[in-house]
């Protein structure tokens, strides 16, 4: 159980697998106005740098879940670097099946809805770790501008229009899901352009050192299409952001 090599190759040096740039993963945990002893479930958790930055800067406590055994050694290793492995913990695993331990105060899943087949799945998913009163977030795309075609579509990661809605429709989702909307932190273009422009020089370079691995056709064959693609569809087109609800 494990990631493909591809996407970690892609994102072997990002500390944030998603288009948040460090400040704005700070003004999130600001806005949140969290408190020393706060408990948070991280599922799908990545390199694990929401947790260790938010252990570090507010005292959180807590655990993070992910498939990817390289994303969870790195997670480890960054709560080692910043002081924080004795109150943050990193499990490899199904985030989809996870099942904590006691209710936590916050339980988020930033940027893999997909765990739960959706926005809808992935918050029933969170609400089974949560106390009474307690906060979800919610990492999701929503279309910045209607895409024009299916060639927009397809290179924005989505296999039709409906998989995301825009940012209005999405917020009246959490409404009807019964969820008071009480935060949200958006990207912006440098925020994208940090994130997906990044993989460019991971792939470039691991092509370099690994030319005749069995991968190398499929990544230079991406890395030619990538950049064009990007700015052409997805960075106009596609936005992100993370979404603070309560129950009603």
């Amino acid at each position: 159980m494990d990631l493909p090599r591809s996407f970690v190759i892609r994102e072997r040096d990002h500390r944030i697998h998603n288009p948040f740039t460090a400040e704005k993963l700070a003004t999130l945990g600001r806005a949140l106005r969290l408190r020393p002893g706060t408990t948070l479930l991280d599922l799908a958790c990545g390199s694990g740098e929401m947790l260790c930055q938010w252990s570090r800067a507010h005292g959180v406590t807590g655990t993070g879940v992910d498939i990817s055994t390289a994303f969870v050694d790195a997670a480890r290793a960054r709560a080692a670097e910043l002081g924080v492995a004795g109150r943050v913990t990193f499990v490899h695993g199904d985030a989809a099946a996870y099942t904590a331990d006691a209710a936590v105060d916050v339980a988020a899943c930033v940027g893999a809805t997909w765990i739960g087949g959706g926005v809808a799945g992935t918050i029933g998913l969170l609400e089974r770790a949560l106390r009474p009163g307690g906060l979800l977030l919610v990492g999701e795309p929503f279309w910045r501008a209607d895409p024009p075609d299916e060639a927009t579509v397809a290179a924005c990661h989505a296999t039709a229009r409906e998989d995301f809605h825009d940012l209005p429709g999405l917020v009246a989702l959490y409404g009807r899901l019964g969820f008071d909307l009480v935060e949200m932190v958006l990207a912006d273009e440098d925020s994208w352009d940090r994130y997906v422009a990044a993989q460019w020089l991971s792939v470039r370079r691991w092509l370099d050192a690994h030319p005749d691995d069995e991968l190398a056709g499929e990544l230079r064959a991406e890395l030619d299409a990538a950049p064009q693609q990007y700015v052409r569809y997805q960075r106009p087109h596609l936005g992100w952001g993370v979404f603070a609800l309560m129950r009603r």
